[in-house]
């Protein structure tokens, strides 16, 4: 998904040029006649993200000055270009002093407004990645710190948000690498516990025979080695969030201690006499489907369903494409201004590769591959060689037979080089013919399997996620694709591994 620019100018053959110039730089673009317009479409519940506004001084009614005042008393962090007839020092130093991020006179030429509209994006990105820093460090980490513009993610964000006011114990589950401690903090910044402390505990990384010292804390002379008093992770969260990552991975007799913990709401140090009383909000985290750790014996059952009160599963990056475009511009201007590197954007063919590949890593993948490219790259712009590691990488799984499909492909939108966010292709679209050669009407049978290859295809072997959405169960899949002789889908053995 492209960047979309908010147009506001009286002018209707104005606005029109503006308009097709900003369009073939890459990005969309929602247009409005008048000021007013343009602070309803910013303010509104449901407005639309908008990553920059072109805005007309001149104008009948709320003027562009009168715009950007108001933007700044919404606390608006949108960056604004301005552009008018008159091109006076005066309205120059006017516009800049109210907070527009640029001046251009009309008629702005093509290159012009691009360079424009690339930089004031590019230092945008920039002041979003170094609040987003700041926060986290602060605790201050809230849902619009999240880089998200994908469908597939609505719903979450939906729900942690109501979450967030409440004390409800939270499960947030998902691949490696999606965000689930960013989404953990946001849930902390955006309640009432956001002035208290947020502790975070990677339950995988800790020995086990170092978890009840390290979550409950422990006694001086408790056992060999503990020379002084240690509170623990319990205490120190007093009031505020512990947040229990890779939940999954601990022990059994580590599991018992903390159900007590969460059930009376006090817990006892290693060595200690008495429990200490705690008032801690639990989120928790896992990579692993927790009810699959249950059902094999590794995670007890009552603490499970003491955890998993509110569960939110983060989808992983490949299944939310559209994010990939934003969450590379934020993170090429934090490696680009770390690293003193003058990099202003990327290819539009190294753009639409990366939207295209699988991301197994997710977003933490994402993020070390455009840092490594930034520190190796030798130009001013990051095209398809500056990702080696990537372009090796097969776009979808080579290896799931597919029968012949009536496919129809949509016509690609073209890619603009040097654009901020290019355009990247849509995939194509399948079409299920329902008659045979005679005109007579196809057996369910072979179209059902019909649909299933497609599938496959389309979600690129993730046999997963294609049962997910044909709404049957992994096993019935496997059935049905035996039953049409379909050969080396590996049955549940050959299940995908990224």
């Amino acid at each position: 998904m492209a960047a979309s620019i908010l147009i506001a100018d009286d002018d209707a053959v104005a606005r029109r040029l503006v308009e097709n110039m900003v369009q073939k730089c890459g990005y969309e673009t929602i247009v409005v006649e008048s000021g007013d317009a343009a602070i309803a479409t910013l303010t509104a519940p449901d407005a639309p993200a908008i990553d920059g506004v072109i805005l007309d001084l001149v104008m009948p009614g709320l003027d562009g000055m009168g715009v950007l005042a108001k933007i700044r008393e919404a606390g608006l962090s949108v960056p604004v270009i301005v552009q008018t007839a008159h091109g006076g020092i005066d309205n120059v130093i006017s516009a800049m002093r109210a907070g527009a991020a640029d001046f251009v006179v009309k008629p702005v030429g093509m290159e012009r407004l691009q360079v424009s509209l690339r930089n004031a994006l590019n230092t945008s990105a920039l002041k979003g990645e170094l609040q987003r820093i700041r926060h986290s460090r602060e605790g201050r980490l809230t849902f619009s710190d999240i880089i998200t513009r994908a469908e597939a993610m609505a719903p979450v964000m939906r729900a942690a948000q109501k979450a967030a006011n409440s004390s409800i114990p939270v499960l947030i589950e998902g691949e490696s690498g999606v965000g689930k401690e960013m989404f953990a903090r946001a849930i902390h910044g955006s309640g009432e516990r956001k002035a208290k402390p947020f502790v975070a505990v990677n339950c995988g990384a800790i020995p086990d025979n170092l978890v009840e010292s390290i979550l409950f804390g422990h006694e001086k002379g408790a056992f060999t080695g503990a020379t002084e008093r240690h509170t623990g992770k319990f205490v120190e969260a007093h009031g505020g969030t512990l947040f229990l990552d890779e939940v999954s991975e601990l022990p059994l007799t580590a599991q018992v201690k903390l159900l007590r913990a969460l059930q009376e709401g006090a817990v006892e140090a290693v060595g200690g006499r008495k429990p200490v009383k705690v008032d801690v909000r639990i989120v928790s985290a896992t990579n692993r489907k927790l009810l699959e750790r249950v059902k094999q014996g590794h995670f007890r059952e009552d603490l499970f369903y003491r955890l998993h009160v509110l569960p939110l599963t983060i989808p992983s990056l490949r299944a939310r494409r559209e994010d990939i475009p934003h969450l590379l511009r934020h993170f090429l201007a934090r490696f680009a201004a770390e690293e003193n590197r003058p990099i202003t954007g990327i290819s539009g063919e190294a753009m639409a590769h990366l939207a295209q590949l699988d991301w197994p890593g997710n977003i933490r993948q994402l993020e070390n591959a455009v840092y490594r490219a930034v520190v190796m790259s030798d130009g001013d712009q990051l095209g398809l060689a500056d990702f080696p590691l990537l372009t090796a990488q097969p776009h979808a799984a080579t290896d799931i037979p597919t029968a012949p499909l009536m496919l129809e492909p949509i016509a690609a939108p073209s890619l603009v080089s040097g654009s901020e966010i290019p355009i990247a292709p849509l995939p194509l679209a399948g079409s299920l013919s329902m008659l045979t050669a005679t005109g007579d009407v196809r057996p369910l049978e072979d179209m059902e399997n019909e649909i299933i290859r497609f599938a496959i295809s389309h979600y690129r072997g993730q046999m997963s996620e294609v049962a997910r959405r044909l709404k049957i169960g992994r096993s019935t899949l496997y059935r049905k694709l035996d039953e049409a002789g379909v050969p080396g889908h590996g049955g549940k053995s050959g299940e995908e591994t990224h």
